[in-house]
């Protein structure tokens, strides 16, 4: 086995880009980040509050999630939700996933 640096960052290159189409797909539904956290946890996805949050940010910037402020409740959250440009993009993002993994299974058979 590897060791153990060396193997954690090849997991988390490999788990990286898997985050972001996660994102995209949970955030269907407009929610808020630290709900986004539970569900990306809940979901097998353990990501850090401090790589989220960047996430986010980088993501709406590109225009691939629009967000509003929720002033209803004592404290206000932000509210972040797919917005149709991300949407297409995580249905593109989705099939190459499927058709990644339909390879590696491929693969993974031949040996």
């Amino acid at each position: 086995m590897p060791e153990d640096e060396l193997l954690a960052g090849h997991l988390q290159e490999l788990r990286r880009g898997t985050v972001v189409l996660a994102c995209r797909l949970i955030l269907r539904k407009p929610n808020y980040s630290y709900a986004l956290l539970d569900l990306l946890e809940e979901s097998g996805f353990a990501v850090d509050a401090n790589t989220l949050y960047p996430l986010l940010r980088r993501l709406e910037k590109q225009g691939l999630l629009t967000s509003d402020w929720n002033t209803d409740e004592s404290r206000p959250r932000k509210f972040y939700r797919t917005s149709p440009d991300g949407d297409a993009v995580a249905g593109v993002l989705g099939q190459d996933w499927d058709d990644l993994s339909t390879a590696f299974r491929s693969l993974k058979g031949q040996s």
